[in-house]
C-alpha cells in the first residue's frame, strides 16, 4: 500500500480510500459480508475509511462502527454531514444547530470518540460559511473531530472558506472530495488547482465513474445483472446518449490497458492518483471479491506517454456529463436567480 499525507493535517492516509457508501441496503445489507470487506481492506494496508451519515440514514454508520471495534486507533476515519436524514427540514443542511447534532448522531453510531475528518457533504446557499466554520471549529476545540472538510464544493467556495477562516479566526479546511475520473475531469479546471494553493488533502470519489470504468459495461451488452447500472438505472446515466460515447471510450480505454498489462479499473484508479493534488481515490466495493479486484490499483504509476494518450481520448477539464460534476450551484437550477426583473 503506498500513503500520502493529507493535506496540512500531519494525518497519513492510504492512498486507497474504504468508501461504505454500498454498506447497507443501498448496497449490501449483509453485515457480516461488510465486515469481511473491513478486515481486508486493514489487511492489505488501508487506513483510511469515509462513510456519511446519510448513506442508508444511518445504518453505514453502525455497521462501520461495528467492524472498528478494537482498532479504532488503526483508522483515519472519515465522515459526512448535510444531507436531510429525515422529513424534519432542521434534520439537515450546515446550520449551527444540525451540525452539533449531526456530529453526536455520527459518533454514536461510528462509537466512537472523535472523528478523524468531518466533512460538509454539500454547500448550502441558505448557510453563512462562517455559522458552519465556528460549529465545525467548537468540534475541532472541543476534541470530537481532528479535522474538518468539504466535498464537492466550487473552487470559489473553497477559497471564500479559506478567506472566511482566515478573518473570523475560524478552523480551515483541510481537504475536499470531489468527483474525479477519466470521464469526469472537470475539477481540473479549478477545484484542484485551488486545493493545491490551500494546501488542501483531496480524496476524490466515483475513480471509476460509477462502475463504466470497472470494464464491466460493454457495447451491445445488457449490465451485469449484479451491477450498479441494473439494480438503479437511472444512477449517472446509464441508457442516455452520452452512453454511447462512454461505451466507445470503454473500449479505447480497455486497450491501453491491456497495452499496460492490467485491469481497466487499476488504470482507472491510478488516472486519478496520478495527478499531483490527489491524496487518495475513494473506492466503494460492494463485496470483498470486487475490493480484491481493485486493490493494487495504487501501486500502478502511469507513464507520461500513457497519460498523454487518455488526454486524447477525454480531454483535460472535460465532463462527458455534465451531471457528473455531482453538484449544481442554485444559479442554474433556478431562472429567477440568472433573470432580471
Amino acid at each position: 500500500m503506498e500513503y500520502r499525507t493529507l493535506g496540512r493535517t500531519g494525518m497519513t492516509v492510504s492512498t486507497v480510500c474504504l468508501g461504505t457508501m454500498m454498506f447497507g441496503s443501498w448496497g449490501n445489507p449483509d453485515e457480516p459480508e461488510c465486515r469481511k470487506i473491513v478486515d481486508l481492506a486493514l489487511e492489505r494496508g488501508v487506513n483510511f475509511v469515509d462513510s456519511a451519515d446519510v448513506y442508508d440514514f444511518g445504518r453505514s454508520e453502525e455497521m462501520v462502527g461495528r467492524a472498528l471495534e478494537g482498532r479504532r486507533d488503526d483508522v483515519v476515519l472519515a465522515t459526512k454531514f448535510h444531507n436531510a436524514m429525515d422529513a424534519d427540514p432542521n434534520h439537515r443542511g450546515n446550520s449551527r444547530r444540525w451540525i452539533l447534532r449531526a456530529a453526536e448522531d455520527s459518533l454514536r453510531r461510528l462509537r466512537t470518540d472523535w472523528i478523524d475528518l468531518y466533512q460538509v457533504h454539500r454547500p448550502d446557499p441558505t448557510t453563512d460559511i462562517d455559522e458552519t466554520l465556528g460549529a465545525l471549529s467548537d468540534l475541532v476545540h472541543s476534541g470530537k473531530v481532528r479535522a474538518i472538510g468539504t466535498s464537492t464544493f466550487p473552487a470559489d467556495q473553497l477559497v471564500e472558506a479559506a478567506w472566511v477562516a482566515e478573518r473570523r479566526g475560524r478552523e480551515r479546511f483541510a481537504s475536499e472530495q470531489p468527483p474525479y475520473s477519466i470521464f469526469a475531469r472537470g475539477i481540473e479546471r479549478d477545484v484542484l488547482p485551488a486545493a493545491e494553493r490551500l494546501g488542501l488533502g483531496v480524496l476524490v470519489w466515483a475513480p471509476l465513474n460509477g462502475g463504466w470504468l470497472s470494464g464491466k459495461y460493454r457495447r451491445g451488452a445488457e449490465p451485469p445483472p449484479d451491477s450498479r447500472a441494473e439494480r438503479s438505472r437511472d444512477h449517472f446515466d446509464w441508457g442516455q446518449p452520452v452512453a454511447a460515447r462512454k461505451l466507445t471510450l470503454v473500449e479505447q480505454l480497455g486497450a491501453l490497458a491491456e497495452e499496460a498489462g492490467r485491469p481497466l479499473a487499476h488504470v482507472a484508479i491510478a488516472f486519478t492518483l496520478a495527478h499531483r493534488a490527489v491524496t487518495a481515490a475513494i473506492v466503494g466495493p460492494r463485496t470483498t471479491q470486487q475490493l480484491e479486484e481493485l486493490l493494487g490499483a495504487e501501486s500502478l504509476v502511469l507513464d507520461d506517454s500513457l497519460l498523454d494518450r487518455i488526454d486524447e481520448l477525454v480531454p483535460p477539464g472535460t465532463n462527458l456529463n455534465p451531471a457528473n460534476a455531482g453538484y449544481d450551484p442554485p444559479s442554474l437550477l433556478d431562472p429567477a436567480l440568472r433573470r432580471r426583473r
